[in-house]
């Protein structure tokens, strides 16, 4: 999500999610900081989304619920696959304008903006080029340089090379690639290896990939064709995403081809194809509930075919083995990119980026879309075709960029902290309560309950309780029970009666202990009631 402001009027370009990874125990979706423009909402003129993959759209419910009113621009498929999220949140009546390649329009007073077609994974992809008061802004969206594309359009380097020549300001470049040499492999050269699984199956077909990729659904549906098998659509959001493409002509789909889920007993297992979401291995998809055999209509076994028809998203290496573990448990064949090509990227590797340097000459580049790795290595490309260093802006999270009169230079920095979701509650889970389950997740928790007669000055009761031990037994606690008596009773005949000071007497009191015996740092939970 990138925040545009010109005059006090804010313009925004994609409002994507992050997946949580295994340090966010029980968060579903990781929201941009929006919190940075919660007062600046009514200042937006436009919401302008690159194209429908879920790391540019996911957050768009989100955001248009804290203001229902932005118009949303982007092309037809972008927008039909938001309107079905929207759906799913109950937000209607939304201000959709639907826009096109090589269409130019101003978006409130000071924004003149330029569609431009680029190619990538999913179709109906666009590039942005803003001009402003300040300065020409180019920004590429997520793209790749696919000359042979499987729908025709590739990625409109013309108009690359014509606002190069007109003079581009500040270029925003996708950088997941930039570590891979050469070119990024085009999507026909996965056809043969397809074609090599559809000829080798002897049962089953399962094709597990993006609910988004509708060219390599496509592909699929083109082979499905050839050997004589019925396809059938296994998750929500796929059914979903194919009927809009379907729909709307981005994907053709044969006559008598597809069949209902629950007609799939009805044909032998030789001649159907499922296509499946979960080849990023998510706990609740289709394809991890039949590899632990819980699904409830599909199961595998030997002379099964699973093909995981996807790249491997960072973080999500451990959850897509264990999903591989279990379908070869189960005895099917599991082919996926380590070892077929069964997936290419589709995002532009190091010689299409140096490609776009050379034709646009910008005056400074500001690489987007990766993880920090990703952003140096991209700069160090501009700066290898002549860009001066100092005009390559390798930026975090939160950086604010001031562009005046065709200069670009990092002003300031804000925290631009993650919005979590957890199941309904959105903003409401912090990092601290995130720490809170780490802890309890990795290292277990003890409560002490200690009762106190304040007017006494006397112990009455101490109840020790832990959990996530190798030996969490009340005996393999007991060692320390005498130490918190006697630490309690010394501060209580000391004076001290506030309940906020005996509990930190008991914390201090476990936690040597425990980190002198078990060499651990748990949770620890003192509540002290005082009668």
């Amino acid at each position: 999500m990138t925040v545009f402001e010109i005059n006090g009027e804010l313009l925004i370009i994609d409002a994507g999610v992050l997946f949580p990874e295994d340090d966010h125990p029980g968060v579903d979706l990781i929201l941009p900081g929006f919190d940075l423009i919660a007062d600046r909402l009514d200042d937006v003129v436009g919401l302008v989304l690159t194209h429908g993959h879920e790391d540019h759209i996911g957050a768009v419910p989100y955001l248009l619920k804290r203001r229902s009113d932005i118009p949303v621009y982007g092309s037809k498929l972008t927008l039909a696959l938001v309107r079905t999220k929207l759906k799913e949140h109950r937000l209607r009546n939304v201000d959709f304008r639907e826009t096109a390649a090589g269409e130019r329009l101003g978006i409130g007073r000071q924004y003149d903006v330029e569609f431009i077609a680029v190619n990538h994974s999913i179709p109906d992809a666009l590039a942005v080029c803003l001009r402003t008061a300040g300065g020409l802004v180019l920004h590429t969206g997520d793209f790749k340089m696919d000359q042979l594309p499987l729908d025709g359009r590739i990625t409109d380097l013309r108009s690359f090379a014509r606002l190069g020549e007109e003079g581009v300001d500040l270029f925003m470049v996708d950088s997941t690639n930039a570590e891979v040499p050469g070119f990024t492999t085009g999507e026909l050269e996965v056809e043969p290896a397809l074609r090599q699984v559809f000829d080798s199956a002897e049962k089953r077909i399962v094709v597990a990939c993006f609910s988004s990729h509708v060219h390599r659904v496509q592909q699929v549906m083109r082979q499905a064709k050839l050997h004589d098998r019925k396809v059938v659509y296994v998750g929500r959001s796929m059914v979903r995403n194919m009927t809009v493409a379907r729909d709307l002509g981005f994907l053709d789909v044969p006559s008598d081809l597809l069949i209902e889920l629950k007609d799939l007993d009805h044909y032998p297992s030789s001649r159907v194809v499922i296509i499946s979401t979960g080849s990023q291995g998510e706990p609740l998809s289709a394809l991890a509930r039949i590899a632990d055999g819980s699904h409830p209509n599909v199961a595998v076994g030997p002379g099964d075919t699973v093909l995981l028809a996807s790249s491997l998203v960072p973080g999500n290496e451990n959850a897509v083995s264990r999903v591989i573990n279990g379908l070869s448990r189960l005895g099917a064949k599991v082919v996926h990119k380590g070892n077929a090509l069964v997936h290419v990227s589709g995002h532009a590797a190091a010689g299409e980026l140096l490609y776009c340097y050379n034709i646009v000459r910008p005056r400074h580049v500001m690489p987007v879309h990766g993880e920090a790795r990703h952003l140096i290595a991209n700069a160090n490309l501009a700066v290898k075709t002549g860009l001066p260093p100092a005009n390559a802006l390798v930026v975090q999270d939160g950086a604010v960029i001031d562009l005046a009169r065709g200069k670009a230079q990092v002003v300031g920095q804000l925290d631009a902290g993650y919005i979590f979701v957890d199941g309904s509650s959105v903003g409401e889970l912090t990092e601290e309560s995130l720490q809170d389950r780490r802890i309890l997740g990795s290292a277990g928790f003890i409560t002490v309950i200690a009762v106190v007669d304040a007017r006494a000055k006397q112990l009455v009761k101490l109840d020790l309780y832990a959990r996530g031990f190798v030996d969490d037994s009340d005996s393999a606690f007991e060692p320390v029970r005498p130490q918190i008596e006697r630490n309690l009773a010394q501060a209580l005949g000391d004076g001290q009666t506030d309940q906020y000071a005996l509990q930190q007497v008991i914390r201090r009191t476990v936690g040597r202990w425990v980190s002198n015996t078990l060499k651990g740092r748990p949770m620890i939970v003192p509540v002290v009631v005082a009668t």
